[in-house]
């Protein structure tokens, strides 16, 4: 199908033979806030605006190149498998959440980062914190970047952190009628969606700020702190 002088197939851009096939490959891999994803992930990116022949086989050849990928992925595996967990019917409904801690201080004075994963889609919000930060600031900022988006929510499995089993978190969430589910802290086979979203935020965030450890916090921002990572 023709429109405009451009080739389509089926909606998408038709890209003919050269450079600029190796280009789009390496701009929506690597390039801007691309992250450095999997091949897979890669695919379906490009698939869903361009087309050529033989793409999958381009697209792991330019991926299995990146240097950035092959200095910052680690490569370990988790010693036990996971146990995930049930899958619900509806979005936004059922969360599990986390704290990755010990990160560099940014210029915002941001050391930490509070992961809440949609257990129905696997979306995840990446919102920028302190270690400091007590029960109700955490509250505050659930409230602000999770529940004001998307609602109330059912239930929410996280690990026995000090911030979540306080009197005033637990108090709080009794009240809305939220379900709070514990699982022993360093057992993250409990919950290996959180574990999983957490190793691919890892990845994420040492492709991108490898040479700016204390901007990481930018890669995201407080107004869009949700993507895709799994």
């Amino acid at each position: 199908m023709s429109r405009d002088g451009f080739l389509f197939y089926k909606s998408r851009l038709c890209v003919p033979r050269g450079s600029f096939r190796e280009f789009l490959i390496i701009e929506l891999h690597g390039g801007g806030l691309a992250g450095h994803f999997s091949h897979d992930k890669t695919f379906a990116i490009i698939a869903d605006r361009f087309y050529w022949p033989r793409m999958r086989r381009d697209i792991h050849t330019v991926v299995d190149r990146c240097r950035v990928c092959q200095l910052n992925k680690g490569t370990k595996q988790p010693v036990e498998l996971y146990t995930p967990l049930p899958i619900p019917d509806r979005p936004w409904q059922h969360l599990s959440m986390d704290f990755v801690l010990g990160l560099p201080r940014t210029l915002r004075q941001h050391d930490s980062i509070m992961v809440v994963v949609n257990c129905f889609s696997k979306m995840a919000h990446f919102l920028p914190c302190h270690k400091t930060y007590d029960a109700s600031k955490v509250v505050v900022l659930f409230l602000q970047e999770v529940v004001r988006l998307h609602g109330i929510v059912v239930s929410i499995v996280s690990d026995r952190h000090v911030k979540v089993v306080s009197y005033f978190w637990k108090t709080l969430w009794a009240k809305l009628r939220t379900k709070l589910m514990f699982f022993s802290a360093f057992h993250p086979q409990t919950d290996g969606q959180t574990e999983v979203t957490n190793k691919n935020l890892g990845n994420l965030l040492r492709c991108l700020v490898t040479d700016h450890v204390t901007s990481w916090d930018i890669v995201l921002p407080q107004g869009k702190p949700h993507c895709h990572l799994m």
